[in-house]
């Protein structure tokens, strides 16, 4: 494929790959709503998830173009208990269509400590994820430790589905490091887990000791893992795990991790804090589409997690020469 150049923003900044294919507007999708995930084109729509500031119910909306998913109307599909396990802070809902049925993946902890965050599914049979009539709870999904544990996703590869996720291994210092398992059902592990990151680069441990939201890409006979490293403030950053397509994905030595972040704060583009990705391809079939959040400053009052503005911002990227993603600067493309 032919991929012209263009210069972002004058002075230093390196030039970026920009593909041909649909103009996406230049500000946020979606404001305050974080941790952004977009599905696939499915049937001619569109569907976006999100957590939301109060971090207290699942959201869905849809639209048959990603512009379309500024205005269209949001559903609540689920909110939390009063009390009681699940009754903390929601976080991190994925949308995921496996065997003809909805899931979403989701974190959230109890109502009397929002911070035991455990990973939850919720099954819809309908069509329309929208609809919250056909959401039930399918429960949570049981991992080898009882720790703090968010960030779900799922794909399948080579006949098999896989679950990766962030979580905090008792016999590791670190907040959140990088699991992936092979899944029974789409609620349950069927392997045990096997570690592929953990934070020890000096972008991984500002502030916090994290590696958490991973997103996934297959191309160019290579997986390709993204995920979110550092605090929640201008420091967040996205990382990339590498493996080869055929090699044993449960293995730790298939994963290679790029020894710098792959996607940053840019304060020429005045975005801060860039993360928590998903991926999706626009309407014209051909061009990939980064979905990250940001803030569009830099200084926060007190703690960033409650700080509502980080907005959910979409833009193409590329692939460099070597077969590997080119995701430009926030803001940039």
């Amino acid at each position: 494929m032919m991929i012209s150049r263009r210069t972002l923003l004058s002075g230093s900044l390196a030039m970026a790959l920009v593909p041909p294919g649909p103009k996406l507007a230049a500000g946020p999708l979606i404001e305050q709503r974080a941790d952004p995930f977009i599905t696939p084109r499915i049937k001619g729509r569109y569907y976006f998830t999100g957590s939301v500031p109060e971090y207290d119910r699942v959201v869905v909306r849809g639209a048959s173009t990603i512009s379309g998913l500024t205005t269209a109307t949001e559903s609540v599909v689920w909110r939390r208990p009063a009390t009681g396990p699940m009754g903390g802070h929601i976080w991190a809902p994925e949308l995921h269509r496996i065997d003809g049925r909805w899931y979403i993946y989701f974190a959230a902890g109890d109502s009397d400590d929002v911070f035991r965050i455990r990973m939850y599914v919720l099954e819809s049979p309908l069509a329309d994820p929208t609809d919250p009539a056909g959401w039930t709870l399918r429960g949570r999904i049981t991992t080898e430790w009882d720790s703090f544990a968010l960030d779900a996703t799922t794909f399948a590869h080579r006949g098999r589905r896989y679950l990766v996720w962030a979580q905090s291994e008792p016999e590791i210092a670190v907040n959140s490091s990088l699991y992936i398992a092979e899944m029974s059902s789409p609620w349950a592990l069927r392997s045990k887990p096997t570690r592929i990151a953990t934070p020890t680069r000096s972008w991984e441990i500002q502030g916090y000791r994290v590696n958490e939201g991973p997103a996934v890409l297959i191309r160019n006979g290579r997986m390709f893992v993204t995920f979110s490293a550092s605090a929640t403030d201008a420091r967040y950053c996205l990382g990339l795990l590498t493996a080869d397509a055929r090699a044993d994905l449960l293995a730790p030595s298939s994963w290679a991790k790029t020894p710098d972040p792959v996607f940053t704060t840019n304060a020429q583009t005045g975005q801060y804090g860039p993360g928590h990705n998903s991926f999706t391809v626009a309407e014209d079939g051909v061009t990939d589409l980064l979905v990250y959040h940001a803030r569009d400053y830099r200084d926060i009052v007190g703690d960033p997690l409650y700080d509502p503005n980080r907005h959910t911002r979409v833009q193409p990227f590329t692939w460099n020469a070597d077969g590997t993603p080119r995701f430009g600067v926030p803001g940039g493309a």
